[in-house]
């Protein structure tokens, strides 16, 4: 009987940690009384497979901001080089980037439809040569990115570097 009572709580005791050891990680302790998560993050990269993958993470993370219970206010602010990746203008491009510019005009719409706000730096789209009319759908041209770093920061976004 003692060594049946020992075997049972062997069993419970192991479910217990395999329970609490296989949860899944959150951000709790970061998130505590936080209701709107807001980060603007500056894009400047001009690697189109690169963009990609960084693009699938700030979709990741909208969608954990919100599992968590946090309503997520993002905002996409690219410059430099990253200009030319969202455009429909590829006269600049390689054609080994087009599929890549494909899937960044998808990943860009969809989180457009998830309520990312985006925008694009006008003293970039002049320097590298990129017609504000020619940005994709949804992507707002402002005179400089610095500038809007700048105010959203001093409206309390995490600023988070992407390059």
């Amino acid at each position: 009987m003692k060594s049946l009572t020992t075997s049972i709580v062997s069993t419970l005791l192991a479910l217990v940690l395999i329970t609490t050891t296989t949860a899944s990680p959150d951000d709790r302790d970061a998130l505590n009384g936080i209701g709107t998560g807001k980060v603007i993050f500056d894009v400047n990269m001009a690697d189109a497979k690169k963009m990609t993958l960084y693009l699938r993470v700030i979709r990741e993370t909208v969608d954990d901001l919100r599992r968590q219970n946090v309503t997520p206010d993002v905002i996409l602010a690219f410059r430099g080089l990253s200009v030319r990746l969202i455009s429909t203008d590829r006269a600049q491009m390689s054609l080994e980037d087009f599929e890549h510019l494909d899937t960044i005009a998808n990943q860009l719409m969809d989180l457009r439809e998830q309520g990312v706000r985006m925008e694009a730096c006008s003293v970039a789209t002049r320097l590298f040569g990129i017609d504000n009319a020619t940005l994709l759908e949804g992507i707002k041209p402002v005179g400089n990115t610095f500038v809007s770093l700048t105010g959203y920061q001093a409206q309390g976004y995490a600023n988070i570097p992407i390059y």
